[in-house]
């Protein structure tokens, strides 16, 4: 059940090349699925979210909530932090809607996160709003440093914050009690930490992150977000990307 809570082939390849970049640069959306090991709504939408993972144009993250733990199974994934993020969404929204699985798509708007259709409407609706990810941020790794560039806003006005997530691309778990007791579900895209850059006042800004700061463990990948408003009340994304680092 869902859980509730308050011409040349050279030419052809520099083509895909660029249009790559740009796919990288400015994606469709971001997408954050709240999920629990402890859940049995969740398999379904930790399946979707693996297809989003692999789509280009999204960048898909999986973020493991903790607040199931006490049913019987402690999530081995999970960030308290998450937990609060969720939470503050909702806050934020002001419509109490706290549940697993939730995506969250552009920090904007939820849906249930087993429903494909559900989420692509919210990702239209998510657009609608003018400035959802109308910063083409980029990030480049050169030898030993990841180099993350925001580019000013229209009026170079603007307040919000920079994130770095480091994430782990598939993770399998099996999981040996709670709901979901004797099943291996596979995680795609896992949050494991969030490291913030700095603020963000609508003017350009550069960042260089040594990759020893990032690639510990199975870290594989690396997204960035720009979002308006701050940890506590986070809102719109207003740039986003992600590059592998492995």
């Amino acid at each position: 059940m869902i859980r509730f809570r308050a011409a040349s082939s050279l030419a052809f390849a520099c083509l895909a090349l660029l249009v790559n970049q740009a796919a990288r640069a400015e994606p469709r959306a971001v997408i954050e699925l709240f999920t629990s090991q402890g859940c049995s709504s969740c398999p379904p939408a930790d399946k979707l979210i693996e297809v989003y993972a692999r789509d280009p144009s999204v960048i898909a993250l999986t973020l493991a909530v903790d607040y199931w733990d006490y049913l019987g199974w402690k999530d081995t994934l999970a960030l308290s932090g998450h937990s609060n993020r969720q939470r503050a969404y909702a806050k934020t929204r002001g419509d109490r809607q706290v549940y697993t699985p939730q995506a969250v798509i552009d920090g904007a708007v939820h849906a249930l996160g087993s429903d494909k259709a559900a989420i692509e409407r919210a990702i239209r609706q998510a657009r609608d709003q003018n400035d959802a990810l109308a910063l083409a941020v980029t990030m480049v790794r050169a030898s030993d440093k990841l180099t993350v560039s925001v580019p000013a806003s229209r009026d170079e006005k603007g307040q919000g914050e920079i994130w770095l997530c480091p994430v782990t691309k598939s993770v399998p778990v099996s999981i040996g009690r709670g709901e979901n007791r004797g099943r291996t579900i596979v995680y795609s895209n896992v949050v494991r930490r969030w490291i913030k850059l700095g603020d963000w006042t609508g003017k350009a800004a550069t960042f260089e992150v040594p990759i020893k700061d990032v690639q510990t463990g199975n870290i594989d990948s690396v997204a960035v977000m720009v979002q308006s408003g701050v940890a506590s009340a986070p809102k719109l994304v207003l740039g986003a990307a992600q590059i592998a680092i492995r």
